[in-house]
């Protein structure tokens, strides 16, 4: 009797519940393991706990929201774009809701509606859950492999695989399954590699994919936080835990150069900054970020001339008082001391005797609060991590490994990342959609097993 290829995904996550949707419904018998008691727990606590599940923007604005390997992802957001995807899950019985940015909730505000709107469909499918289930080890078997095979499994046709017809067979180490970490080995016809990053550790993304996909040859970029709060080497802000700064400018410096600037919303920490605007500067940060400044124009809305201007009408209305009173019409009061002392202005400085330049130092800083970046916070305080397998071994087309036949890689735990807003989590749905229709593809096509053997 013919069997349908078997398909094992490692990690319940949003690729993982995609890919093993789109691998079962293609007709592969699809097993998916996950190390947890339930599936898309991260998923959980996106969004705080109400799910942003994409962002509803056309494929080409998507990838300027990609800093890293945006064009890797070009095949998998055309494939499955944003719009896709919202279609799938309101098919499926999830109202959604387009808010502030252009992010994209369910109705009902709650995570769980997207988790239990995939496991709904892979069940349909006829897909195996197994929880409780932590991967020890790909295992790779020696078959005999047609030229046509090699490309069909994404490997690169370098001219080098002989080319006599498709009977031209060649030797190569094979994706053959699993092993469990209680010895357990799992047979399968392709592994689709999809256990997340590092961050949220706690549920249980702790770096499991990178070892394995090292363990058959792949390099990992080093994984880092992103999305992450930044400490800062100036102890002040420390000072101001807790205030948030709504409607500013950061601009984010590394070695003279802009690479980030935004309006919106920022938070003091106790050991430096964070907040919407922060976390996304992080995203464009270099892995040793101690070469980066950070700038708060606190008065964006106004050019230098309006500033000063409004400085004058300020000092001469509190002329006798001393200039904390008229710096608390500009800034929240605890601010007052910081501001002062980065422009050099004494505490005991009357308005009346202001000089101009003193003024302008104070119009300086006002727009170009100086902050020194010291290093990120934890990855366990990161919302998305940065590194992981990389993408020049990855067919981008395809998802699939480039060194070995048969295994396939979806989600977070490729070497791409993108900004707050939706956009990660829509990367781990269509590489989900791509590495699992592909994957389904290439078993397809290679030649039915009788009785668990090769016809």
């Amino acid at each position: 009797m013919t069997q349908k290829p078997t398909v094992i995904i490692i990690g319940a996550g949003p690729a993982g519940l995609m890919a093993a949707d789109r691998a079962a419904c293609m007709g592969c018998a699809v097993l998916l393991l996950e190390r947890n008691e339930k599936p898309g727990k991260k998923l959980y606590l996106t969004g705080k706990g109400r799910c942003n599940v994409t962002n509803d923007c056309h494929a080409d604005e998507f990838l300027t929201q990609v800093p890293r390997n945006p064009r890797f992802l070009q095949s998998a957001i055309r494939q499955f774009a944003p719009r896709d995807l919202m279609t799938l899950l309101e098919e499926t019985g999830v109202p959604l809701v387009v808010e502030r940015g252009r992010r994209v909730f369910p109705k009902s505000q709650k995570a769980s509606d997207i988790t239990g709107a995939l496991v709904r469909l892979c069940k349909r499918h006829e897909v195996d859950f197994r929880y409780h289930s932590r991967v020890a080890a790909i295992l790779m078997q020696q078959e005999h492999l047609t030229h046509q095979e090699h490309v069909a499994d994404g490997q690169q046709d370098n001219g080098k695989t002989p080319k006599a017809g498709p009977k031209t067979l060649t030797p190569q180490n094979r994706v053959s399954g699993v092993r469990l970490e209680d010895g357990q080995v799992l047979e399968a016809d392709a592994v689709i590699l999809a256990t997340g990053g590092m961050s949220y550790p706690g549920t249980g993304s702790t770096g499991d994919g990178y070892a394995l996909a090292e363990a058959l040859g792949h390099t990992i970029v080093p994984p880092r936080p992103s999305l992450v709060p930044l400490l800062t080497r100036e102890t002040w802000p420390g000072t101001l835990a807790g205030l948030a700064l709504k409607n500013v400018m950061l601009r984010a410096v590394v070695s003279n150069k802009t690479v980030y600037e935004s309006l919106g919303e920022m938070l003091f920490t106790h050991w430096g900054v964070s907040g919407p605007l922060v976390l996304e500067a992080s995203a464009h940060l270099p892995d040793v970020p101690s070469s980066a400044m950070l700038f708060i124009d606190m008065k964006p809305g106004l050019t230098t001339d309006m500033l000063d201007a409004r400085l004058v009408r300020e000092f001469q209305a509190n002329a006798r008082r001393q200039i904390g009173h008229a710096l608390a019409t500009l800034m929240p009061r605890s601010m007052i001391e910081v501001v002062g002392s980065c422009a050099e202005l004494p505490a005991d400085l009357f308005c009346h005797q202001v000089t101009r330049k003193q003024r302008d130092r104070l119009a300086h800083v006002l727009q170009n609060l100086p902050l020194t970046v010291d290093g990120y916070g934890a990855m366990a305080e990161a919302i998305i991590t940065r590194g992981g397998v990389a993408v020049s071994e990855v067919a981008p087309s395809t998802m699939a490994s480039k060194l070995v036949p048969g295994l396939y890689f979806a989600g977070e735990v490729l070497d791409v990342d993108a900004h707050t807003g939706g956009y990660n989590l829509q990367i781990a749905f269509a590489t989900g959609v791509l590495a699992g229709t592909k994957c389904a593809t290439a078993c397809l096509q290679r030649e039915p097993k009788v009785d668990g053997c090769v016809k």
